[in-house]
């Protein structure tokens, strides 16, 4: 299940709300009881299963472009 990150205008509190995706717009109350709250933009990070083991992302590949690289286009 999503947890949702909100900030409290009241109070300035940042607080974390579990709930269904169905759910995602619905107005939370921060734990001090405020209803002023607002909903931040979270970001996510997703991992592949690389077969490295080092979780890294690849780098670009070499070469590049539809010459070469060399004229830089």
């Amino acid at each position: 299940m999503p947890r949702y990150e909100y900030r409290c205008r009241a109070c300035g509190d940042t607080f974390e709300v579990q709930r269904p995706m169905r759910e995602a717009n619905v107005k939370a109350s921060c734990p001090a009881g405020h209803d002023d709250t607002v909903k931040l933009l979270s970001t996510i990070a997703v991992g592949g299963g690389s077969s490295g083991g080092s979780g890294a992302m690849p780098g670009p590949a070499a070469g590049g472009g539809c010459c070469g690289g060399a004229c830089g286009c």
